[in-house]
């Protein structure tokens, strides 16, 4: 019989796959995506994914898959090209790309379980004497882990053993308890078909009527007909004991008598809607009609819709969803932040029902199993709607992807590897299932809308609100006049607070805007200036009144407040700056009869509560909300008439090349949030520099100017989108020592790249998490090839690190950063 051989993926920080011999029995059961158990180390057992089988005998041993743990593929074919050409752009390892793109419940360790082989003869002469042991505790207890085994046998290094028993057919893995994933199961009541009829069921009444003893049990079927339909249908059992108060005695003597029918049932995790609109009576205006004609009949692959904020961007997707699906096929809509999009999913449910499957952070890990599972049954879902992470569940015939507000930074994930862009990999997968891609934005980033210039994206523009209704008027405040003229409260101009009680007056909504979080940006000593630090990061703690501690935004660490200095013990202490904490105070004072809320990730760390603030605002039950940048996101609401933004300059001033861009983007964002149904709203900006370019441009409504002005300044200065920048950042816990490394990988770059290279350099926090940090830019030309450059990089910082001196270096790659 052909000997053949694996090679597989593990969920570890490992560049390459790894080879394993296949058992004989497995020949004709193994297929390329499938989850097989592989020891990995001397103590491991992992769950790898199949990429390659072959016939090729390796040069040294290999060890033995030793189960095989799904029927038919788990991963298709173009996914796993997906993740390759991942590993590849983003120079990270296959293995930190299977570890995000797989639900944790899909993912084996150690736990794994054994059991005796159902074709184990039990003689025990021909074993070992640790073999022996292991069949005699398994023959007690049916089914153990790795663990248990080791545990109760003393046994350090067990995996060998586990190994050669499972090759000689003494023991195997048992597949029903080695996943993690279980399905949700539920017990039904039902009555029993003999007494379904009008006249058996009169009998039965009778009966239990006669007797005293069986009364109770009366009481319970009589609530049970109730509830049932008259025994017509199937209820929860929970249903009915929720009703029958201490009598579930009585309960199981009906089941144990055949009189009820106790079943158990698979229950989904997932709620159900249903469809309750039919997308044909959406009506869409000239502008929305002109850009889906374009959006559907261009041959472009890949094509930007710029449209206005309230332009009804939301009913052309939902118009290429209905022609994608009436295609036979299926469509991935990706949004920046789950969180923030309830609105949208419930619009989408109202339209296409269950077809619609959201998948992301905030659900349980049995809940995402689920909906991979069902993602990848035939029948499953029609619509995938999820963050980044969504670009990852199996797909059967993708014909549409949509990226709504593809600028959003969000879609980068930063930490762990892999450091992928979200908006970039949707292309990538869309191109792979020969599908279109639709981006979408008020604002596109420069190197969308650059693309589109250069013919390489197709276009659609929709430049007016939907009904006729007004951009908001934006307005400016010179908070350095004001407060010459002593106009200024607290941090809150004269003329903000006047319009917002003119809204207050008139029963609609404001929305305020800052992009700190917590109470006060650092606490700081009035007599010798000394400030707070963390003690792992070079950076100050920020002040939350909400559990009264300063506290770190990088690690976590934090300390109680000090009530005096610990330099020079003054007890003169101020606070510096402002966050959402400290405007949600301020706002009680300013307007005590107003409903104040905060959304920040602090206010929304518990699941569903920033659901509940969104529905409230919505419901008219919140006056005021005060928020970061997730108020700028995925919200429409009727009733704002009102949006302030209390500090523009923090969005201007700060040192990023795409400061300016990323500042006209969330001014314009949170600016369309005002008067977006039946009048024109205003938005109000405080700035001490009211003539920055950024915030004309926002004023005049201008992406073309603020466009063309930068792109301009990124051309002289080469920046993206004319070149492309990979970032290297070197950690160490020892500053010499990353000095050291940092400035020999710097100089064999240099050797190859010349110019090319900038750095090292520390960034603008130097330590965090107790580590130092420098970084390493390269830019290449946007025109130059850079796959084999990226070869190179990673052969150099490899050579690094093999050096004992530099060995601790920690090195990764950020490709395109944001």
């Amino acid at each position: 019989m052909e000997t053949l051989f694996v090679d597989v993926i593990l969920p570890l920080h490992l560049r390459d796959t790894y080879t394993y011999r296949v058992p004989q029995e497995y020949n004709d059961s193994v297929k390329v995506g499938q989850r097989v158990v592989v020891q990995f180390g001397r103590q491991k057992l992992y769950s790898a994914v199949i990429r390659r089988i072959h016939d090729k005998v390796p040069n040294y041993k290999v060890k033995y898959i030793l189960a095989i743990l799904d029927t038919f593929p788990m991963i298709e074919e173009r996914h796993l090209q997906l993740w390759e050409w991942i590993a590849s752009y983003y120079m990270c390892y296959i293995g930190d790309v299977m570890a995000i793109a797989l639900p944790s419940a899909f993912r084996l360790a150690s736990e794994s379980a054994l059991a005796i082989h159902p074709d184990f003869s039990g003689e025990l002469s021909d074993l070992s004497r640790n073999e022996m042991r292991v069949v005699e505790l398994l023959s007690e207890i049916p089914v153990m882990t790795v663990q248990d085994i080791a545990k109760a046998l003393e046994i350090k290094t067990i995996m060998p053993l586990v190994h050669t028993m499972i090759e000689k057919h003494i023991i195997v893995m048992d597949e029903d308890l080695h996943e993690r994933f279980k399905p949700r199961k539920v017990q039904w009541i039902s009555l029993a078909e003999q007494y379904q009829n009008e006249a058996a069921a009169k009998e039965l009444f009778d009966s239990l009527e006669k007797k005293k003893t069986t009364l109770k049990q009366l009481d319970v079927l009589l609530k049970f007909m109730q509830l049932s339909n008259f025994g017509k249908e199937a209820i929860l059992k929970k249903q009915l004991t929720d009703c029958i108060d201490g009598q579930l005695s009585s309960l199981n003597t009906l089941v144990k008598n055949g009189i009820l029918i106790q079943e158990e049932r698979v229950a989904s995790r997932l709620e159900t809607y249903e469809r309750t609109s039919n997308p044909d009576t959406i009506a869409l205006n000239e502008e929305q009609q002109q850009a889906f004609e374009t959006l559907s009949t261009n041959s472009q692959s890949v094509s930007l819709l710029h449209g206005v904020t309230s332009s009804g961007k939301t009913e052309v997707y939902i118009k290429l969803i209905q022609k994608t699906l009436e295609q036979g096929k299926q469509v991935l809509f990706l949004l920046p932040e789950i969180a923030l999009t309830a609105q949208l999913i419930n619009r989408l449910r109202k339209f296409f029902g269950n077809e619609v499957g959201v998948y992301h952070s905030r659900f349980s890990p049995s809940q995402r199993a689920q909906v991979w599972q069902r993602a990848h049954n035939q029948d499953g879902y029609k619509i995938l709607l999820g963050a980044r992470s969504a670009l990852f569940l199996p797909f059967r015939n993708l014909g549409l992807v949509i990226v709504d507000e593809e600028h959003d930074p969000s879609y980068k994930q930063y930490e762990p590897a892999p450091r992928y862009g979200g908006r970039d990999t949707a292309i990538y997968l869309a191109h792979l299932w020969n599908a279109k891609t639709v981006l979408g934005s008020a604002t596109p980033s420069i190197e969308s809308y650059f693309n589109v210039k250069n013919g390489k994206y197709g276009f659609a523009e929709m430049k007016h609100r939907f009904g006729g209704l007004q951009m908001p008027e934006v307005l400016c405040v010179d908070m350095k006049e004001a407060t010459k003229k002593k106009e200024v409260n607290g941090y809150f101009s004269k003329f903000l607070i006047d319009h917002i009680q003119e809204a207050l007056n008139n029963h609609e909504q404001v929305i305020l805007f800052q992009n700190r979080r917590g109470f006060s940006l650092r606490i700081e000593c009035n007599d010798c200036n000394w400030t707070p630090q963390c003690v792992n990061c070079d950076v100050s703690l920020v002040y939350h009144k909400a559990t009264n501690s300063l506290r770190c935004h990088y690690c976590g660490y934090s300390i109680p407040v000090p009530t005096e200095c610990p330099q020079c013990h003054s007890r003169h202490l101020s606070m510096k700056g402002f966050g959402t904490e400290r405007i949600e105070e301020d706002l009680s004072i300013h307007f005590p009869n107003a409903r104040v809320a905060r959304m920040d990730f602090d206010s929304t760390r518990q699941q569903n509560h920033y659901t509940e603030l969104i529905n409230d605002f919505e419901d008219r039950k919140i006056d005021i909300l005060v928020g970061t940048q997730m108020v700028t996101k995925g919200l429409d609401f009727d009733n704002v008439s009102v949006v302030g933004i209390l500090s523009a300059d923090n969005l201007i001033y700060f040192p990023d090349f795409r400061a300016f861009e990323r500042a006209f983007q969330q001014m314009m964002q949170v600016s369309g949030r005002a008067g977006r149904h039946g009048h024109q709203g205003k938005v109000i900006i405080q700035t001490y520099n009211p003539w920055h370019q950024a915030i004309r441009n926002v004023i005049d409504n201008d992406y073309q100017e603020m466009y063309n002005s930068q792109v301009t300044e990124r051309r002289v200065f080469r920046y993206p989108p004319y070149y492309r920048f990979i970032d290297i950042t070197i950690r160490h816990k020892d500053e010499e020592r990353l000095n050291e490394g940092a400035a020999a990988l710097a100089t064999q770059l240099r050797n190859v790249f010349g110019n090319r290279v900038m750095g090292p350099e520390y960034p603008s926090i130097k330590r965090v998490r107790g580590l130092y940090i420098k970084k390493i830019m390269i830019r290449f030309e946007r025109t130059e090839p850079v796959s084999e450059a990226k070869k190179i990089i990673l052969d150099m910082a490899d050579k690094l690190t093999l050096d004992k001196a530099f060995a601790s270096l920690s090195i990764h790659f950020d490709v395109d950063p944001q």
